[in-house]
């Protein structure tokens, strides 16, 4: 079977520059042509390099080499998502260079350094989470305390009216959804019978289990 190390690196703006975790990722020994970049928010995988490098190069028995957790991503419910597709569905070793307790990688594939990566990338999630839940209740005692006129809340930074477009979910998503949660079938079955590319797939089932 082929065995190729992939790298990805991420900065949060076109004016911040990635070359240090370049760098680290050469020293791990991943060639230029495989390290993928992109300088774009963490906020969601809605990223080019990230896209390609996800649907057209990773395949089972590669390795995936990244300097830190937050370079893949800042959404930990999205990186918990994102860890079990590469690593179980994909069969994709991850190591995280800052982290040495996060390796799935071949080479660390006994059953107690599993359990310990998938335990400390839990940790790191449960942290994040209750990070995000704090943050959305001090946004909704704001959302409270706003004025309203004509039955909506006015914002008090934009003077407009808060809202946001309702999402809109593919035909049979409440079935496909309920046997890919039960564990009938897997993300990537589901994605095929859905019609949805995997950062699509993930939003969406993001949104619908809040």
């Amino acid at each position: 079977m082929r065995s190729v190390t992939f790298g990805y690196a991420r900065v949060s703006s076109t004016d911040q520059n990635e070359k240090r975790q370049v760098e680290l990722l050469r020293a791990e020994g991943v060639l230029d042509k495989h390290i993928f970049i992109d300088k774009e928010s963490g906020a969601d995988f809605r990223r080019k390099g990230y896209q390609t490098l996800l649907q057209d190069r990773l395949t089972e028995g590669d390795k995936l080499v990244i300097c830190s957790v937050d370079r893949l991503g800042r959404n930990y419910t999205e990186i918990m998502e994102q860890w079990r597709y590469i690593t179980k569905e994909l069969n994709v070793g991850i190591k995280v260079l800052d982290m040495p307790l996060l390796d799935t990688t071949a080479d660390t594939q006994t059953l107690d350094h599993r359990f310990i990566a998938d335990l400390v990338l839990q940790i790191l999630s449960y942290v994040a989470e209750k990070e995000r839940l704090s943050i959305r209740q001090r946004q909704r005692q704001g959302i409270e305390a706003m004025p309203i006129v004509d039955g909506k809340r006015i914002s008090s930074k934009t003077h407009r009216p808060m809202g946001r477009p309702r999402v809109e979910y593919p035909n049979d998503w409440e079935k496909v959804y309920g046997d890919w949660k039960g564990g009938l079938i897997t993300a990537k079955n589901a994605m095929q019978l859905l019609g949805l590319k995997v950062n699509t797939f993930y939003k969406l089932a993001n949104e619908y289990a809040n």
